[in-house]
């Protein structure tokens, strides 16, 4: 048991994922930083506050929060929340931001199946989290797979949001980038600072996925190919 906290196997199970992970928000923090430099005709507040009332969704608040790039939208307060450097700022990075936030609303007030699965399976994602593992080592400690099992099939919670996650976070780019060219916020040409942003984000999302599908395998090993002790 002492060794399955620190066994080198599980670096190297998720070493994949950790390494797409840092190149993935490398990317971000490169993409955001040029496109902070390329002007746009509204802040990233304002440019959501259209998308949004565009669409009809005028009931949907727009807040300012402490940070950087921490934007969100909150579904049971119905409101878009975005950091500082997005909120009163005129750059692409920012109204792409923005946009990509108000789509996760505009998923929200249209009714977006997987949005509302999403929503629905957060509790459930991070109860498995949390709980899961320590169920899982109770399980292995004590040699009783049942109980072992039943922690891996709470942790598997987590990848079921991921794989929901991920589909979700990419439409919400694809309707950002719709958004921003239909109603004429960033004209098509200019869309390529944008677009890198948004793409960058996109593989931080995959990135998340994959390290939770890694890890689920890793747990299950344990018990599919023996505990670590019989290695």
């Amino acid at each position: 048991m002492p060794g399955f906290y620190f066994d080198p196997n599980y670096l190297l199970w998720i070493a994949p994922a950790m390494l797409l992970a840092m190149w993935a928000q490398w990317r971000v923090h490169s993409a955001f930083a040029a496109a902070a430099r390329e002007p746009a005709p509204l802040t990233g507040a304002a440019a959501a506050r259209h998308i949004l009332d565009s669409a009809g969704a005028t009931e949907i608040e727009i807040e300012a929060v402490p940070g950087q790039l921490n934007d969100h939208y909150d579904p049971r307060a119905k409101v878009l929340r975005l950091s500082q450097g997005v909120y009163g700022e005129r750059s692409l990075a920012a109204v792409g931001i923005a946009a990509h936030e108000a789509g996760h609303a505009l998923q929200d007030a249209q009714g977006y199946s997987l949005m509302a699965v999403r929503n629905a399976a957060v509790g459930v994602a991070n109860f498995g989290s949390g709980l899961g593992f320590f169920v899982f080592m109770i399980g292995l400690g004590l040699a009783l797979k049942p109980i072992a099992w039943l922690g891996i099939a709470l942790f598997a919670g987590t990848v079921f949001f991921q794989l929901v996650n991920l589909p979700v976070e990419i439409d919400a780019s694809n309707r950002a980038k719709a958004q921003l060219v239909n109603l004429g916020i960033v004209p098509a040409a200019q869309m390529g600072g944008v677009n890198n942003v948004l793409n960058a984000a996109a593989w931080t999302y995959v990135a998340g996925t994959l390290q939770s599908i890694l890890t689920l395998l890793y747990y299950a090993s344990f018990l599919v190919g023996g505990s670590s002790d019989d290695r």
